[in-house]
Formats: C-alpha cells, sequence, structure tokens
C-alpha cells in the first residue's frame, strides 16, 4: 500500500511540475504576443503617419506661400485650417513634431544637418533653420527634422 501511496504521490508531483510548466510556457506566450501586438500597432501607425507627413509638408509649404491679398478669403482660411486638424489627428497618433526651431541645440538623434555655416564660430551647434519638420513617434523618431545648423 505504501508503495502505492508513494507511486501516486510522485505521479501527482510530476503532474504538478508538468502543469506549473505549462502555466509557465502560457504566460510567457501571452507575454510575447501582447509584445508582438503593441509592437505591430506601433509601426502601423508610423507607417500610417509616414504617409501623411508629405501631405503636411505641402499644406504648409502652401500656406507659407498665400499671397496677402487673399490671406483673409475664407477658403484660404479653410486649408490653413486643414493644418490643425492634421496636428491633432497626429497628436492622437502620440506623433509630436521635433522641436528644430533656430537656436535649438543641434541633436543628431532628432536632427539630420543638411546644411552647415561653416563661417559660424561658437561652443556649439545649434539649429540655424528648419528645412523640413521631423516628427517622434512615442518618443522615437520616425522622421528626422532636416535642419540648418550654425555654432553659437
Amino acid at each position: 500500500m505504501a508503495k502505492k501511496d508513494d507511486k501516486r504521490d510522485a505521479q501527482i508531483a510530476e503532474l504538478t511540475a508538468d502543469l506549473q510548466r505549462m502555466r509557465a510556457d502560457f504566460e510567457n506566450y501571452r507575454k510575447r504576443v501582447d509584445g508582438e501586438k503593441s509592437q505591430a500597432k506601433e509601426q502601423g501607425a508610423a507607417s500610417t503617419a509616414l504617409k501623411l507627413l508629405p501631405v503636411i509638408d505641402t499644406i504648409e509649404r502652401a500656406i507659407l506661400h498665400i499671397p496677402p491679398d487673399i490671406a483673409e478669403h475664407p477658403w484660404v482660411q479653410g486649408v490653413a485650417g486643414l493644418i490643425k486638424q492634421l496636428d491633432k489627428a497626429l497628436a492622437d497618433m502620440d506623433i509630436a513634431r521635433i522641436d528644430a526651431t533656430p537656436g535649438v541645440k543641434f541633436n543628431p538623434e532628432q536632427h539630420q544637418a543638411i546644411q552647415m555655416d561653416e563661417e559660424a564660430k561658437g561652443d556649439h551647434e545649434v539649429v540655424a533653420e528648419e528645412l523640413q519638420a521631423g516628427y517622434l513617434l512615442r518618443g522615437q523618431p520616425i522622421r528626422h527634422a532636416m535642419v540648418k545648423v550654425t555654432r553659437a
């Protein structure tokens, strides 16, 4: 009888260990799937944003070159309002514009230097002009800001 109890206890211990391994495997699987879902969602947002950014750039350039005599026309104001809506849509997707205002310190992780003012003297590099806007998705660059750099 003791042998049967020992055999049964060993079998129960083995099945318990198998169950614990299965639970751990399932938990690891669930975490991996959650991570893959999150990564796929982020890649989808980045892909969508990258397709929209050239449209936003074109609208911004058009707004910069509005002739003063038609600046107050309702149609022009409507087109200018598109930028606000697009900015809100990007913000809803957790996408923010990279700060590339003149005077901001040059950051190679966010800025791409397209031009350099070689004649300027100074200790550190700063943005002189933003040539194309850059954007961050959850703090990570999806498109670097193209800038002209000078020394300050």
